[in-house]
């Protein structure tokens, strides 16, 4: 399994669903890739942000090693599952995508803890909700490794 996390700027929400998503294939011995981006590429080759570092360091992640990078129409190639953070990055991806086998791999990612429901992950950027959206994903990650296992 392929999967693909993608916020807007991939340095606050991909960045943590990557890395809470990565800790999770460890700790159950899954054959996975797992990578983020972000639709934007306004902060290509970034570090995640100071405040995405310092929780998932506070739950025992280190996501130092991610750097920032744009989502591209060949990520469709490269990736099994691409999970939108919200509304509006989902339609982003669907924007590049070339066929109805593209389109299939797009899902929102709250909707593996909330089916149905199109809940976004909300941009914690401006509001300093990084403890909200770490716990968010953290349920998200845990509902998708045991859909897929």
């Amino acid at each position: 399994m392929r999967i693909l996390m993608v916020c807007l700027g991939n340095i606050c929400r991909s960045p943590l669903a990557e890395g809470i998503l990565k800790l999770k294939v460890r700790q159950n011995n899954l054959d996975w890739k797992v990578d983020s981006a972000g639709t934007s590429g306004w902060h290509e080759g970034d570090l995640p942000d100071k405040r995405s570092i310092e929780i998932a360091a506070k739950n025992g992640l280190d996501i130092t090693d991610q750097r920032s990078r744009k989502f591209v129409r060949a990520d469709f190639e490269d990736f099994d599952l691409i999970l939108a953070m919200d509304s509006s990055n989902y339609q982003n991806i669907l924007a590049l995508a070339q066929n109805e086998s593209d389109k299939d791999k797009v899902k929102l990612i709250l909707n593996y803890a909330y089916p149905d429901q199109n809940r976004a992950v909300p941009d914690p950027y401006y509001d300093n909700g990084f403890p909200r959206v770490y716990t968010m994903l953290e349920k998200a990650c845990q509902d998708i490794v045991q859909t897929y296992v």
